[in-house]
């Protein structure tokens, strides 16, 4: 099994290049050959994006269920 590489990019790097990705598929600009790679990537990024998003969730409810 492939180890999976860490991504080091923000939240809103990843969003950016994601939006970058769906325009390329969109206007058809995604050649044949480079498809499955950008669909990858474009998997890795959303993976990205989920982890950062539950590990901000799990921190704020942290800090909220705090008492003062």
């Amino acid at each position: 099994m492939a180890k999976k590489t860490k991504i080091t990019i923000t939240y809103t790097e990843a969003t950016k290049e994601l939006e970058q990705i769906l325009e390329r598929l969109r206007s058809g600009k995604v050649e044949i050959g480079e498809l499955a790679a950008t669909v990858k990537r474009a998997n890795d990024l959303v993976a990205e994006c989920r982890r950062q998003l539950t590990l901000t969730q799990l921190e704020l409810e942290k800090i909220t269920s705090t008492p003062f």
